[in-house]
Formats: C-alpha cells, structure tokens, sequence
C-alpha cells in the first residue's frame, strides 16, 4: 500500500529544491548581467516612459510604460509575472509589482503602491522580471492545505487521485452528441458518470480539445459554476475563446497571453467595465484622482491651514477611493455569483478575485504537462476533477536534475491514470496523420489502439498534388558511414551537426522543388525540428542562405524550432535532424522518447527523419524505429541522395 502522506512529503521537499535551482538559474541570468545583457535575455525593458498612470483596485497605483527603444527586440514578459520597475540615476531604486497587461511595446505595471517615489520624475526608467516567488508560495500552501486535509472532500479526493480509495460513477444514461466519435462519446459519458474523477486521455490528433469542451457543456446541464483551468496561459486561452463561441457565459481570470477581441472581452477587467454599476466606480475614482491632484499642490509646509487643507483633500481622496473598492467588490461578486465558467491557469486559481470561490467541477486540461504541486492549487477547491492530457508526450519542464531525479516530472495525471485506470477513456480516432506516420507511435505508446479516420488515412503529399511524386509518407535517412559527426559545445551543453542539417535542408529543397505555394489550394505549412539550440541556430542561419527555403520562412510557412515549440502544433511536412552520431553511441536527452513521439507526430502528410543509425539503433526504441521504416519501404541510406543532392 502507498503511503501518500510520505509521497506528500516528498514532492514538496522536491518543490522546494526546484524553486532554489529556479531562483539561482533567475541570479545568475538577471542580477550578474549588465542591462544590456539582461534587454538581449528578454528579461528587461530600458529605457521605458510612463504614458499613462491611473489608481488600480486596493488604491494602488498602475502604469503603463512604453519602451522608446528596440521596440521589436523579442523578450519573456507575459501577464502574471512579477516585476520590478526601476530608475537608474546615479543611484539604483525600484518598485516591485506585477505585469497586468501587455501590449506590442507598452507593458501595464500594477504597483504595490499608493503612490510614486520622487525618483520616477527624474533619470532613466526601466522595467525588469523579477523571481517569481508567489506562484511557489501557492503551491507549497496547496500541498500543504490537501496533507492535512481530514474528513473533508479534498481528502477524499486526496486519496481517489493518489489510488488510495476507490472512485464511484453513476448508472445514469447518458444522451450520445452527435458530433463527436465513439470514443470521444464515452469520454463525455464518463465525465458524467464519475462522482469524483475522470481522465481524457487524448493521444495525439484525436479531439482533445473538442471532447473537452463538449464535456464541459454537458457538465453546464447541471451544475451551476465550473473552473476550467490549465499550465499554460496558451491552453486557458483556447478554452476560453472555444466556449465563448459557444454562448458559455465565461470570464478569464489574469490575462491573455495573446490579443484578441473574444479573448478580452472576457477578461474579468473587461466584464467589470460593461457592468452596469461601472460608471458609478468610474466616476469616485476620478473624483479621487482630482483631490490627490489638489493635495499634492501643497508639496511644501507654507503654514498650518495650508497644511491642514493638504490633509483634508488626502483624507477625502482615500475616503472616495474606499467607496470605489466597495464599489469594484461589488461588480466583482456580481459577476462570479452569475458566471458559469471562470477560466484560468492552475496558479491563478488562488487569484484574490476568486481564491475564497468553490466549483462543482474543476477542469485541468495539459494535466500530463503539469507540476502535481500546481494541479493541487485548483483541486482544493473543487467538489469534482476532471483530468486531460497525454502522458505519452512532453512530461513537465523541471529545471532542478535533483528535483528530477527525485519524481517530481511525475505527475498527478500519470499517477491517478496508472493507479485508478477505471476513471479514463483512451480518445482512438485521430484527424490529423496519415496511418504511416501515426502507426509506429501507435504501437509503442497506445497498445496499437490508435485508428486513423479516413479523411486522414491515405492522406500523402502526391494526394495534396501531383506535383509530389508517389512516395511514402514516413522516410528515414540513414547517415551511416557518412562520417556526419556531431559537435559538441560543452559550455552549453549543446551539440550541433552540420552536414547532417545540409542533408536535410538539401534533401528539403529537392521535395519542394516543383512546389508553387501560389498555385497550391491551401499553401503547405513546413516544420523543421531538432532537438538542440546548436544545430536549430546552423538551420536557421542555413536557410537564410537558401533561397527557395528563405522565402518560405519569411512567409512563416517554414518554421524551425524545438519538439517543445512544436507541442500542440501540426505541419503538413515535418523534417527531424537527430544530430546525435558518436562512436560511443551517446544520445543524450534523445534518451527521453516522449519527445520523439510528439515531433513525429506533428506531421500530417510526410515526415522526414534523418540521423545515424549506428549511433541511434543501441537504444532499443531507435532500433525498433528504423526497423519499422525498413519494414514499410521508408528507410533510405544517405548514400542513395548524393547524387541528387545539389
């Protein structure tokens, strides 16, 4: 028997490992850089200006600030994240806060503040992100909060999830939708049937999303108000804008990592503003502003009355300013009393708007993505969960190989999936893939279970058009004997390869030789996928090079990127450069297949692999890989290409 309360113990003393080697990966990126070093790392806007100023809820001041400089330089800010604005004259001084808001170069900063220092009026002003200690702190009172749940819900639902206690369904009848396949039916039916937890196990390419929201629709037919939440502000946002199309009365908690009109309309900042009592909230604050404005005429003591007065307005601004947060408390809990949907990403679940509110069921969807500390925060307050995702693809990013080690990549959906495998329904109809590229995945991560539907099938480039010659949808291009070494760079623990990428490049060029993407019905979406930040920079800076694929990527039809940044994606052609080829036969993090099976299974039509089977085939999944291209007539050796290669 598990004891689950040491299993408790063990994944936050895990969490805590993992958010030191977090915060020393945050020292030694941001405060050991130069503000130059820290603008190229994305981590830092300067200089910046206040274009806007405004009072926020709790009488704490927001700004807007503008970059006025390399206004199209890419970085990591995103709403959610702690910051910390700064001047930078003569003397370093800052303003912790978080990001609220952001648009292309303007970035909403709410303050912990009443109101501004000095040094804002003078100097150079930067906004930088800072550690992000809070979402820590959640996750830690979550996993704290369910090991001392006793004889409550959460600890029943505690010991369902952790397969200490068994789950209880219904007998109740469930009407089929018919929109959606058989699998996906049951999936929605035993959503409806579970009392306590239910799983979505969607493989890659068949529904997920779709099943998700039909369940939650369904869910709507009874119960009154649900949490939809996920790890990524990508996923949550999705949702989001699905169920919306979909009439659901919904609200996004944080904000969008993206910009869009359904999306901000239903940010709850958005919602409060169309409530009919807005005005009235509208019309105190600017009130307030004005007496602040007049109080701060009397900078200097010119006498007794002048400083009484001073003191008079400052009373009557935070007098007003009180009012207008009863007033905002007010929208608020009107709008979540009537809501029937709040979406947000598993920390936000604590947001103070909705940390005190409780659901009928809470939704986590990219679950098999998600630390199991992060899963807790939702689920303390839930009545019922519903898990969605795929364990078989990309597990959790943890940045601590100690926290690794020790299982916290393990996550709560793996768990609960391999313990109570009663409460999931396997999705076995997939959309996207012609069978060729689906079976191999198939057979090593789905028990073969796997059906490609027939709009898919047989679905190959030649059937896109006749311009594609009739070849196989899957081939592996074997560089063996080639003498294609791979180069390592120690410092950052990278490898590149670069006759390897040639080939693949080469061999690109030659496929799309006779393609006209202004001719074509539908213009092909490209991807090129390798696993390291060595070898995808000598592809990027190769293809600039290359004229036909240049043009390509300019028009964003070419991407080239990691299995991470193709997760959740589909191209028609994916290309893989395996770069590893060593007479050690080391294959590093290639090691971990889950990420093999989400680059293969990114492509619909043709996917290409090249590497060195010699290097590859002594690790077993590799060797059961190439066995399979050369049992459906897809293995070709790079020798044959040389002749045809420019």
């Amino acid at each position: 028997m598990i004891d689950i309360f040491d299993e408790l113990k063990q994944v936050q003393e895990l969490l805590k490992i993992e958010q030191e080697e977090d915060r020393q990966q945050y020292k030694l990126k941001a405060l050991k850089s130069s503000i130059t070093e820290r603008k190229a790392m994305g981590l830092c806007w300067y200089p910046v200006v206040i274009s806007k100023e405004e009072i926020g809820f709790g009488n704490k001041v927001v700004l807007e600030l503008e970059r006025t400089s390399d206004r199209d330089q890419l970085h990591l800010f995103q709403t959610g994240k702690a910051a910390s604005f700064f001047g930078n004259n003569g003397e370093r001084a800052n303003l912790n806060g978080v990001v609220v808001g952001l648009k292309r170069n303007k970035v909403l900063f709410a303050t912990n503040k009443e109101d501004l220092p000095d040094w804002v009026d003078g100097g150079k002003l930067g906004i930088e992100l800072t550690f992000d200690e809070m979402s820590y702190r959640e996750m830690e009172y979550a996993i704290k909060k369910v090991q001392e749940a006793k004889g409550t819900r959460l600890a029943e639902l505690r010991d369902i999830l952790l397969g200490i206690k068994a789950p209880s369904f219904t007998n109740e009848p469930v009407e089929e939708i018919p929109t959606l396949n058989p699998s996906q039916n049951e999936a929605v039916q035993k959503i409806a049937q579970s009392k306590d937890v239910a799983i979505i196990h969607g493989p890659p390419g068949t529904g997920k999303t779709t099943t998700l929201v039909q369940a939650i629709l369904h869910t709507l037919k009874t119960q009154k108000r649900l949490l939809v939440t996920a790890p990524s502000n990508t996923a949550v946002d999705l949702l989001t804008e699905k169920l919306a199309n979909e009439g659901v009365n919904v609200i996004r908690i944080g904000n969008p990592s993206r910009v869009s009109d359904v999306l901000l309309e239903h940010t709850l900042d958005a919602q409060i503003m169309a409530h009919r009592a807005y005005k009235d909230l509208k019309s105190l604050r600017k009130t307030a502003e004005e007496y602040k404005r007049m109080a701060h005429q009397y900078k200097r003591n010119f006498g007794h009355q002048e400083r009484a007065q001073r003191q008079l307005y400052k009373a009557e601004s935070h007098r007003l300013l009180d009012e207008a947060d009863n007033v905002e408390h007010y929208i608020t809990d009107d709008l979540l009393d009537n809501v029937q949907v709040i979406t947000c990403t598993l920390v936000g679940a604590a947001n103070k708007a909705i940390r005190h509110l409780s659901y009928d069921t809470v939704f986590i969807d990219e679950a098999a993505q998600a630390l199991e500390p992060g899963c807790w925060v939702p689920i303390t307050r839930a009545n019922r969960v519903v898990l969605a995702g795929d364990h078989r693809q990309l597990p959790p990013t943890v940045k601590s190989l100690d926290a690794e080690k020790g299982g916290l990549g393990i996550t709560l959906f793996e768990k609960c999936i391999e313990r109570q495998p009663e409460v999931s329904v396997m999705l076995k109809t997939q959309y996207r893939m012609h069978h060729q590229i689906m079976e191999f995945s198939n057979q090593q991560f789905y028990h073969g279970e796997l059906v490609a539907h027939e709009s898919v099938h047989s679905s190959d480039l030649h059937g896109y058009s006749t311009i594609f010659a009739p070849d196989k949808a899957v081939e592996f291009i074997d560089t063996a004997g080639c003498g294609y070494n791979e180069t390592e760079m120690n410092e950052s623990q990278s490898a590149a390869n670069p006759e390897e990428a040639d080939l693949l490049l080469n061999h690109l060029s030659l496929l799309l030789k006779d393609y006209n993407e202004e001719e074509a019905v539908a213009p092909l979406r490209i991807g090129v996928i390798a696993p390291y930040r060595a070898q995808i920079n000598y592809l990027q800076d190769k293809v600039e090079h290359t004229p036909r694929l240049h043009e390509l990527y300019k028009k964003r039809q070419l991407t080239i990127g990691t299995v991470d940044s193709f997760q959740g994606q589909e191209r028609d052609i994916i290309c893989m450069s395996m770069v590893r080829s060593n007479e050690k036969g080391e294959i590093g993090f290639l090691g971990d297949v889950r990420r093999m099976n989400v680059g293969m299974t990114r492509a619909r039509k043709k996917l290409v692999i090249v590497g060195d089977s010699a290097t590859l085939s002594l690790h077993p999944f590799f060797a059961d890989l190439i066995a399979y291209t050369e049992r459906i007539g897809a293995y070709k050796s790079a020798w044959e290409l040389t002749e045809c290669l420019p």
